[in-house]
């Protein structure tokens, strides 16, 4: 490159250097700069590729194409980002459509993604959203063979997934200790970004215990990840693997600084199980659950906000058969303290069917512990949605509860029956305070102030009781949702 097309800045840079290499002919008393230790320190990333990248695969699915799912004319790069994301596929008008080949029953690129040599007879692990609907998946090795995969299975939970390819004598991956990896320790991704194959990316890890899924706590880094990088690993400095590369943070679909991978630890846990049975059992007690914020924690008397709010309790399930009920706060499984929300479905999913456990539940200034019996989850799970909707009885209204904004009548026999509750009173109507706090029409309160509510009488009694100077903690159910509100009295 002449030096007439460069730019200021880099002409100034190539003075900066040039001064410097003036600098080293200096006698040694005149050089009083020492370099950087940053600059020193800096890692050197070859050594890694050169051992790890021959485990690297490239992964392409090819899809079928039929009368009713014709080709959409993405590129299979766009295809990866959408299935990335969970997001529908566009319909490109036909006329828009780049001229290719796809008549019905021609097999078409669906999708591209990365992988990695799991074992050196042709495991290999990826990502479950790359091969999702694919009728075939073609892995390449860095020499360039090409293999026609098997997918032994996927977990859409965890967007785990493993492929068999007929080869032996393979350069698998080492797999390393996620517990080792620390925040600002430096990482690096191989993997196939917009097609480019064996493209090497590196950076730090910036937070680990992400929670952006039900079952997974992400490792968070900023290595520069793309569509096509998705189901490529994430290794640390001694060429282990510690994570899969699985989502981006993007407003515009391309890399932003924020990148989410897999812990290499759940990954093996799922692989484990699709190699043996090729599908993955988890444990379910069947509860749903919300966060408890720091405002409900100290009205209720928990202290602090931890644990998680039981909002409600499935029918049949073994929560109920143990006694969880909603609004209880479940604060230990198994003796574990209950920290953070996500705690709780992910230490559930990994106990296995079957197992005794016990969960400590806080209710109404009381801790109890219940021993429960952890159940499978049917591996096409779908939440039942079947909430009555009859209309309520006559009965007289409660008068005592209008100092809370609040028109409440008892529940009927039927109403009790279809909601699988004990007892509680509906709100006809709510207005001021009550409101304010987010109650309205059809709610049914279950607790006041602690206090269990199974009827009017009892519900007048809590109101008569409670501190009119303070906020008032209910317990409410809306559909097939329990939660806590707070009414504060106006001032």
């Amino acid at each position: 490159m002449s030096l007439k097309r460069w730019k200021p800045f880099q002409i100034s840079a190539l003075a900066a250097i040039l001064s410097v290499s003036s600098a080293v002919m200096l006698p040694a008393a005149a050089q009083q700069t020492p370099a950087p230790a940053a600059v020193r320190g800096l890692p050197d990333f070859t050594d890694l590729v050169d051992q790890v990248g021959p485990s690297v695969v490239n992964i392409r699915t090819m899809e079928k194409v039929s009368s009713r799912q014709s080709q959409s004319g993405l590129d299979p790069e766009m295809l990866e980002f959408f299935k990335r994301f969970g997001l529908p596929v566009p319909s490109v008008p036909k006329q828009q459509r780049p001229q290719r080949p796809g008549a019905e029953g021609d097999e078409v690129p669906s999708g591209l993604g990365s992988g990695f040599i799991l074992t050196a007879d042709g495991y290999v692990m990826t990502n479950a959203h790359v091969v999702d609907g694919a009728d075939e998946v073609i892995v390449t090795l860095t020499d360039k063979r090409e293999f026609k995969a098997k997918i032994v299975g996927a977990d859409k939970r965890t967007d785990v997934a493993v492929v068999k390819i007929d080869a032996t004598g393979l350069p698998a991956v080492k797999i390393g200790d996620v517990n080792r990896l620390r925040v600002g320790e430096w990482v690096m991704a191989i993997g196939s970004p917009f097609g480019l194959e064996n493209s090497v990316t590196a950076g730090i890890v910036s937070a680990k215990q992400r929670d952006t899924g039900d079952y997974l706590p992400f490792i968070q880094t900023d290595v520069a990840i793309n569509p096509g990088n998705s189901g490529g690993p994430l290794l640390n400095m001694r060429g282990e693997v510690v994570g899969i590369n699985s989502q981006i943070y993007s407003r515009s679909g391309g890399f932003m600084g924020i990148s989410f991978s897999i812990p290499i630890d759940e990954a093996v846990r799922v692989s484990d199980q699709l190699r043996a049975t090729g599908r993955v059992v988890r444990g379910k007690i069947g509860v749903q659950i919300s966060t408890v914020s720091k405002d409900v924690a100290e009205s209720i008397g928990l202290g602090k906000a931890q644990g998680a709010m039981v909002t409600g309790v499935e029918s049949g399930s073994p929560a109920e058969k143990a006694g969880v009920e909603a609004g209880d706060i479940i604060t230990k499984f198994d003796g574990k303290p209950l920290e953070k929300l996500a705690d709780l479905p992910r230490w559930v999913g990994n106990t296995k069917p079957g197992s005794k456990s016990t969960v400590s539940v806080f209710r109404r200034g009381k801790t109890l512990d219940l021993p429960i019996t952890i159940i499978e989850i049917p591996s096409d799970a779908t939440a039942d949605a079947a909430a009555a909707s009859k209309e309520p009885e006559k009965s007289k209204p409660s008068t005592a509860a209008q100092q809370l904004g609040l028109v409440v009548t008892d529940l009927t026999d039927a109403q009790r029956k279809s909601m699988h509750l004990k007892g509680g009173v509906q709100i006809v109507s709510a207005d001021e305070a009550a409101a304010r706090a987010g109650l309205k029409q059809g709610d049914v309160i279950l607790g006041i102030a602690n206090t269990e509510i199974n009827d009017l009488k009892q519900f007048d009694a809590a109101v008569a009781k409670a501190d009119k100077a303070k906020p008032v903690n209910v317990l409410f159910r809306r559909g097939e949702w329990t939660q806590y509100v707070l009414i504060r009295p106006s001032k």
